[in-house]
């Protein structure tokens, strides 16, 4: 069985857990602020795809938002970088519109990705050169689209800050309008699939984005921080990804212009 075999079906398989799980009483636990949550089911995915990675492929690397690998000094190698539940806030109170979401690194470099929908058992995957798929069917590339006629994803909680707030409020007042939908795998895959043309946050850590750009990249999206430069899974950064027509136009005309105060921000938010 290949690699990127192996991972479908550990991903499938976590979901029939996840789904297991959510029939029996959550233990909800808050990490770095209040609406920071973590759950008994985040830990146990997280557990279950880092146990059968070791199982079968010891060599391999891991990096899950839920503590494992936190302390990987280097990306050499084949690092998996797993967000267990992405969307913790909307497994919590919607018991839906949450994701699986993996990312396979080889010394850097991507290998694959997966998002994988649990509620709706959608699984959005992709091989590096070998497009991207939903479940079997494959994904056809996005097209370039205008600022003015597009829908772009945005935490609405980001146009209320003081310095973040004017540059973004810029960026919704041009385009068509905004949906925010609570999991950045699943908005990523929207870019993905059309839906939205663009999604911008400040702050992401890799497992949040690892899997998703993957997919985005094999239908010919682009993705960068907020200052244009590339993105790593070495360390957290702002998101502005999208088609490629859409992205430059949010990063010409309205990100940098505004470099000085993005590059300060951008330097607290990678603390």
């Amino acid at each position: 069985m290949s690699l990127y075999d192996f991972a479908k079906g550990l991903v499938l398989e976590a979901g029939n857990k996840v789904r297991t799980m959510m029939k029996e009483e959550l233990n909800i636990e808050t990490k770095s602020n209040p609406n920071d949550l973590v759950t008994n089911v985040d830990k146990a995915t997280e557990n279950y795809i880092y146990e059968a990675i070791s199982n079968n492929y010891p060599e391999h690397h891991v990096i899950g938002e839920e503590g494992h690998g936190h302390d990987l000094e280097n990306i050499d190698g084949v690092v998996w970088v797993v967000d267990p539940i992405d969307g913790t806030l909307n497994f919590v109170h919607q018991q839906e519109n949450f994701a699986i979401s993996i990312g396979i690194y080889r010394n850097g470099e991507p290998y694959a990705g997966f998002v994988y929908d649990v509620m709706k058992d959608v699984l959005y995957h992709a091989k590096v050169g070998e497009g991207a798929f939903e479940n079997k069917h494959p994904l056809p590339s996005i097209e370039d689209t205008r600022l003015k006629q597009s829908l772009i994803g945005i935490n609405p909680n980001w146009v209320t800050k003081p310095k973040m707030g004017p540059i973004f409020s810029e960026i919704v007042n041009e385009c068509r309008s905004c949906r925010a939908y609570g999991s950045a795998a699943l908005e990523i895959v929207s870019v993905a699939k059309g839906q939205l043309a663009a999604y911008i946050t400040p702050r992401l850590q890799p497992w949040d984005f690892a899997g998703g750009l993957i997919i985005l990249n094999e239908v010919g999206g682009i993705g960068s921080n907020l200052l244009g430069e590339s993105l790593s899974i070495a360390s957290p950064n702002s998101i502005v990804i999208g088609n490629k027509a859409v992205h430059n136009e949010i990063l010409e005309g309205f990100l940098n212009p505004h470099k000085e105060v993005l590059t300060e921000l951008h330097q607290r938010f990678r603390k």
